[in-house]
């Protein structure tokens, strides 16, 4: 996802499911937690994406930092009790699977190679995810006629910084396999931003539709480079049901009663993030035939956030409103995003799965987090 006028990517509600489903969905889910869990050895995590994993790559990226409103209150009020460069009222689900594996919250390589974390070791590994990030470089969006996308810190930057770290970590082939091996690599979400461009700019779906096999291929080819370096346990995230996101819902604002599904989602927008998580799906299958020794796993950040949308009051939430805006129907504004003068926050984020807009909330980011690591979510009744 990103902070500008866009997010993360879509799926398909569909028709609301029975209990019953939501707890055989549960217990698939459940299918790849020993795959991270199950394993005490991981030392470290390394971390690729967008702002649903940057934990403050962008605000030190440059000093004073560039204009962000993530970086202002109230983001950060939950956990933190200030701004920490997430782009949420507190901590991300890259936060939570740490937690999980009782490993420290992964440092911001930006802010690791500025000096600002003198704690930091070598060992806990980095996080390379930046707000506003794409899978794709820019010469692609040019071709395509989008100028000004944000690729700076692409997928490709950001594997190039991975290296530039890797001669700290380990001096041969054979110690890198054997220190990266007992690492998580969270490769994602990354690609949404490519997606959330072009959409904010009303391309044709026809069109966008174009992009989503570059986009993969990006993902492909990092995740083999990184397997071939020495990582065995990459962890692949599709994207979220943005066809439920305030950002998209006031965008394509619809008074076609039909364009909507039963929770008040965008059909059409969710159904194309269910086209890319198969797509995605698809090739990661493929990836597992050509390494069989690696563990690659897809976060299914899509179903795992599902009921959030299909059930919110099952679960303590509220419906599809953003919790810190500056008005409308679903309180998104994108003349006074949440930081910006004028947005103001609800008073409970916690009842929120949507905190601008554009990111969720700390409290949907465990949600999915447990979904899809610890799995102690109940089904409701």
């Amino acid at each position: 996802m990103d902070s500008s006028d866009s997010s993360s990517s879509l799926r398909s509600l569909q028709r609301r499911p029975s209990a019953e489903a939501l707890a055989l969905h549960v217990f698939a889910l459940l299918f790849f937690i020993p795959s991270i869990t199950g394993r005490s050895s991981y030392t470290s995590i390394f971390s690729f994406g967008d702002s649903i994993a940057d934990t403050g790559n962008l605000y030190f990226s440059s000093q004073p930092p560039i204009s962000c409103h993530c970086f202002f209150p109230p983001n950060g009020l939950t956990y933190f009790r200030r701004p920490t460069g997430r782009c949420s009222d507190g901590r991300l689900i890259i936060d939570f699977i740490a937690e999980s594996l009782g490993l420290p919250l992964v440092k911001p390589y930006l802010g690791i190679k500025n000096g600002q974390f003198s704690d930091w070791k070598i060992e806990e590994g980095a996080n390379f995810a930046v707000v506003g990030s794409t899978a794709l470089d820019a010469d692609f969006f040019e071709e395509k006629g989008i100028h000004n996308v944000p690729t700076n810190d692409s997928l490709r930057i950001q594997f190039g910084w991975f290296k530039d770290l890797l001669p700290s970590l380990c001096n041969s082939s054979s110690s890198c396999k054997n220190i990266l091996g007992k690492s998580l690599f969270l490769v994602g979400e990354i690609g949404g931003n490519d997606f959330n461009y072009p959409f904010a700019l009303r391309k044709s779906l026809t069109e966008i539709k174009t992009y989503v096999a570059p986009v993969i291929n990006a993902i492909s080819s990092t995740i083999s480079e990184l397997i071939d370096i020495g990582a065995q346990t990459l962890m692949v995230p599709g994207n979220f049901p943005i066809g439920c996101n305030a950002f998209f819902l006031t965008f394509y604002q619809s008074e076609n009663e039909k364009d909507y599904d039963e929770a008040g989602c965008l059909k059409w927008l969710n159904e194309f993030a269910e086209y890319y998580n198969e797509k995605l799906q698809s090739e990661l299958n493929q990836l597992r035939g050509l390494h069989p020794h690696a563990n690659i796993i897809f976060a299914d950040y899509y179903n795992a956030a599902l009921p959030l949308y299909l059930s919110p009051t099952s679960f303590g939430f509220t419906g599809l409103r953003a919790c810190c805006g500056s008005g409308g129907p679903y309180n998104y504004n994108a003349s006074a995003l949440c930081g910006d003068p004028g947005a103001l926050a609800c008073e409970d984020p916690s009842k929120f799965i949507s905190w601008d807009g554009l990111h969720l909330t700390e409290a949907a980011y465990r949600f999915i987090a447990k979904r899809l690591v610890i799995g102690q979510v109940a089904v409701p009744k």
